[in-house]
């Protein structure tokens, strides 16, 4: 089995309860198919210096898989250093409603919370 087909056991993030049932129901609402897991990551841009990204996409080379909660979670291996210890919720409130995330590893955040600077 070569490295990208691995799945690694050590988890470089959290899903919330409320990100994870989010996630499922997007899974199943969308008819996402089988074989995509959610990518997560970073890119540049956004008004802090960095955005991040999340979404449903194929496994590539590039990626390191891990199983949280029944999801299969794909990271490529060069955004850890900036994901490490993150926390993905799902908010649903008067004001705000979506995806919301928590890292630790972000010197300062915009106001939306999409992008941050480390």
């Amino acid at each position: 089995m070569t490295e990208a087909n691995q799945t690694t056991a050590n988890q470089p993030l959290v899903l919330s309860e409320g990100a994870v049932e989010a996630i499922k129901n997007i899974l199943i609402e969308q008819d996402i198919p089988d074989g995509y897991g959610l990518r997560v990551g970073v890119k540049g841009g956004g008004c802090s210096g960095f955005s991040y990204v999340l979404g449903f996409d194929e496994r590539t080379e590039k990626d390191d898989v891990f199983e949280i909660e029944g999801i299969n979670v794909l990271i490529e291996k060069v955004h850890f250093m900036y994901l490490a210890g993150m926390e993905i919720d799902w908010v649903d409130g008067l004001e705000n409603r979506g995806f919301s995330f928590n890292n630790p590893s972000a010197k300062s955040t915009c106001g939306c919370g999409s992008s941050f600077e480390v």
